[in-house]
């Protein structure tokens, strides 16, 4: 029998296995403020608009649909992003990293992280970065093979994904 866990949030239940509690060591989804929500709804809001004066009010109905789609997919599809660390693997989106090949992590604030993507920054490095994140992580690194220097990561929470990130590299040199 499979032990799990049901977290309660609001009315919603959630069931997350035990061991998936035990591996994941951090979670993030990186996912848009409300303000582009509002910014989007109201762009997209105009071409129905726009159709209702030209075509009438069923054809306005269907590109209202088009532009409440259009507009979900690209604030959540395309703008947000999942960062996620398994203990083994870093996952950045689609991109994913071993921990064999990962060299040390450095939390970053703001001005850190404004200056490592401005004058500090290094062409080679891989970035993934969202604009209405402010703070991100840099892990160096340790594949002499592979000719990006370092990975910058938008994260909410830096440290965290930091401190994680650590605690296994520290482990896995005691391996």
């Amino acid at each position: 029998m499979r032990s799990s866990y049901v977290a309660r949030v609001s009315p919603l239940a959630i069931s997350v296995s035990l061991a998936t509690l035990a591996i994941m060591r951090f979670r993030e989804r990186l996912t848009p403020p409300l303000l582009w929500w509002v910014i989007g709804a109201l762009v997209a809001g105009t071409f129905p608009v726009a159709v209702l004066f030209y075509l009438g009010p069923v054809w306005a109905g269907v590109v209202a649909a088009i532009a409440a789609a259009g507009l979900v997919a690209v604030l959540h599809g395309w703008a947000a992003i999942v960062v996620d660390f398994d203990g083994r693997w870093l996952r950045v989106g689609r991109a994913r990293i071993e921990l064999a090949y990962l060299g040390a992590a450095r939390a970053l604030d703001a001005g850190q992280t404004r200056a490592r993507t401005g004058v500090d920054a290094d062409a080679r490095a891989y970035l993934v970065l969202r604009p209405y994140v402010g703070t991100s992580v840099e892990v160096t690194l340790d594949d002499p093979d592979d000719p990006v220097p370092y990975w910058l990561i938008s994260t909410r929470r830096p440290r965290a994904l930091s401190a994680a990130l650590t605690e296994a590299l520290g482990s896995r040199a005691l391996q």
